[in-house]
């Protein structure tokens, strides 16, 4: 797409969400690249997919490095009162440290989404040190039954988290793993899980700080993590300030949920609107 390296990186598979309305571009992706677009970075997505999805053209703000694969990462999306419930119906083949171009290794920051273990743990690696690289955990941390059905499990091969400098996990994708978090705040400088509309929470120096979401109805919560994830990174890329990235980050991520899919990602103006709207939504 340019002849310029991309300053932000994301590496996992593109799905195909089916849900009753038909099918959508989703996977961490695809909610990064938006969000780091909007923030005016030039975003580069290392990814496989199946013939029947053109993640390039999908994402014709990105710089997509698609390599193929016999099929696409496809989820089946059911809504319930109770919330968004999944099926794994096909699983594109692994991403390789050498499918990220030479050039793309020093990029300034890195976030990896997998969705279903498609990156091997030490993944990280491939970056420079003077990266600032994000791990997204919900990727290695799911499982399904016979018939599926998305399961969270916990993660016993060796460690994802290896050369991280954040961590960003959900409540509900960690289950009841305490035992894998107290192993990630000791390895990773900064770990940050969300809490759905209650907010979110940051492990810094080895103490947990919280902070409320900010004021938003929901309309569709798909991407939200991701969409975090990125801003989040970006803005501590910025300023150095993880308590500035956590605010700027669940900003983001309560814009995003107020409309649906990637359209519903903002830019800049509006996040620093939103933070400003409500100074009371701080870690505390």
């Amino acid at each position: 797409m340019t002849d310029s390296a991309p300053d932000f990186v994301v590496v996992g598979h593109a799905a195909r969400d089916l849900t009753p309305g038909g099918w959508r571009l989703g996977g961490t992706i695809t909610f990064a690249a938006a969000q780091a677009h909007r923030l005016g970075r030039r975003a580069g997505v290392v990814t496989r997919a199946g013939p029947e999805l053109d993640v390039a053209r999908e994402l014709s703000y990105a710089d997509v490095r698609s390599r193929p694969s016999p099929q696409s990462t496809t989820f089946e999306n059911i809504y319930t009162p109770a919330g968004r419930r999944q099926r794994i119906l096909a699983v594109a083949d692994a991403i390789a440290p050498a499918d990220v171009p030479v050039a793309w290794r020093a990029a300034p920051v890195v976030l990896l989404g997998p969705l279903w273990g498609e990156l091997p743990p030490d993944f990280a690696a491939v970056f420079a040190e003077e990266s600032l690289v994000g791990v997204s955990a919900q990727g290695w941390l799911r499982a399904a039954d016979d018939e599926g059905n998305v399961l969270h499990a916990p993660w016993t091969g060796e460690p994802f988290w290896r050369g991280a400098d954040v961590l960003f996990v959900s409540d509900e994708d960690l289950g009841d793993g305490g035992e894998q978090l107290a192993r990630w705040l000791a390895d990773v400088p900064v770990v940050a899980m969300t809490e759905s509309w209650r907010g979110a929470r940051v492990c810094t120096g080895g103490r947990w700080r919280r902070m409320d979401a900010f004021p938003e109805d929901e309309v569709d919560p798909t991407g939200a993590g991701d969409t975090f994830a990125t801003a989040f990174l970006i803005r501590l890329h910025e300023t150095g300030d993880v308590d500035e990235a956590a605010r700027f980050g669940a900003a983001a991520a309560s814009i995003s949920v107020g409309g649906v899919g990637v359209a519903a990602v903002p830019d800049r103006a509006a996040i620093e609107q939103r933070m400003r709207q409500y100074p009371e939504v701080a870690l505390r």
